[in-house]
């Protein structure tokens, strides 16, 4: 059976092989990867193919059968955001022909770099941007240190810059240029400082931060009083707590609030959500100053606010997972209609206090072809001391609406 060594060969300078994988090199008598990395060879006597896409590799085996062992090589390693894994896929794939596979690790970027920093590595959260969406504020508000693989629509100026827009312009970021190659460049410095520089697009970076998101109780239903409410309407603790259920967040959700009224809600979304995004729809001038005033005094950075009046203020924003609609101004159609657009299977829920919104939501949903469509009525009392009495004062009951495309 015809062997293939995968072989992970470190950030590019041969001085970063491992033996094992030089000595896989030299004993197969084909080699296979990237023009840059096959010069670090120079010495190899064997037959040479450049090429990267599994397609191309495992078609130039096929089609060449003088070779008895060959060496596919990767930069880094073999299990960090490697091309082996789609390689393996494809050879397995493969009918016909069977080969003896082996992976050969090495050193990954995240594992040179930390050593360059004198930092351990095993505490890190690691993000991958090479043509990959990611939550970035999510991933540096939740953890004391973030690793990019920086690369496409997010090299390092990038992301400072939204880390800055973000509130987290002081946290320190390290950025490797060129790792391991003569002209390597280690740089430190604050977000706002790097966020006017450019970097090589072989770049890595660590961002270290310590003003993360904190809450002292992983439920829902934060007590009211803990918000700045104004004279601005506020879904009220149980309210909000059954709502965030229906909703079914997950971690690094993308999440609209639509009608955010103070943010209570929105600021919770963002608690919860913590590797995700929130974004904060709201109309109302002191409202606005609400919102930004409560993600602040909570520690919800990863919470956006969105001046202007919806469906016209989500153009822009990228899709959501899930959406929140609280008010909606007489637009509840057309704010469906750019959700489903956005996104085709989302999640929605819907509060109403009158009955006529009840109406229209369930007729929009309906219309819509949303599935799953749930109505809950919620009736919540407060108590109140009389003397040496309690009494309860009840509320306006709530209809908590929800639905799912899919």
């Amino acid at each position: 059976m015809k062997r293939i060594y995968l072989v992970g060969i470190g950030m590019g300078n041969i001085e970063t092989i491992t033996t094992q994988g030089r000595k896989a090199v030299e004993e197969s008598q084909l080699l296979i990867g990237a023009e840059r990395m096959v010069q670090a060879f120079p010495d190899y006597q064997g037959e040479v193919c450049y090429a990267i896409a599994p397609a191309r590799i495992l078609e130039y085996l096929t089609s060449h059968e003088e070779w008895d062992t060959a060496a596919v090589i990767f930069s880094g390693d073999t299990g960090f955001y490697s091309g082996a894994k789609k390689l393996y896929e494809a050879i397995e794939h493969q009918k016909g022909q069977e080969y003896q596979v082996e992976f050969i690790p090495g050193i990954s970027s995240l594992q040179y770099f930390c050593a360059k920093l004198k930092l351990p590595w095993e505490d890190v959260k690691i993000v991958s941007l090479h043509g990959r969406e990611a939550n970035l504020i999510g991933a540096v508000s939740n953890h004391n240190k973030v690793f990019f693989l920086t690369g496409g629509d997010y090299p390092v100026r990038r992301i400072c810059e939204i880390l800055t827009d973000h509130g987290l312009g002081e946290a320190m970021v390290s950025v490797g240029e060129r790792l391991s190659y003569p002209n390597e460049k280690i740089e430190r410095a604050s977000a706002r400082e790097l966020s006017a520089k450019d970097f090589d697009p072989l770049s890595v970076m660590i961002v270290e931060n310590q003003k993360l998101i904190r809450r002292e109780t992983e439920t829902h239903g934060l007590s009211d009083d803990l918000f700045v409410r104004g004279a601005v309407p506020m879904t009220k603790s149980e309210i909000r707590s059954i709502s965030l259920s229906k909703l079914q967040l997950r971690k690094d959700d993308i999440i609209y609030d639509i009608g955010a009224g103070t943010g209570s809600v929105a600021v919770e979304m963002a608690l919860t959500a913590r590797e995700g995004a929130v974004f904060a729809v709201e109309c109302n001038e002191e409202a606005l100053d609400l919102i930004k005033t409560n993600a602040e005094l909570m520690g919800a950075w990863n919470l956006r606010v969105i001046p202007g009046m919806a469906p016209e203020a989500m153009e822009a924003l990228p899709p959501p997972d899930r959406a929140f609609i609280g008010g909606s101004k007489g637009n509840l159609g057309a704010i469906l209609e750019m959700l489903i657009q956005k996104n085709p299977v989302i999640r929605v829920v819907i509060n109403a206090i009158t009955l006529e919104t009840v109406s229209e939501a369930l007729s929009q949903l309906s219309r819509l072809g949303f599935e799953d469509v749930d109505i809950v009525q919620i009736f919540a009392a407060y108590g109140k001391t009389a003397g040496n009495s309690h009494l309860m004062m009840g509320q306006n009951p709530v209809f908590i609406i929800s639905g799912e495309m899919r």
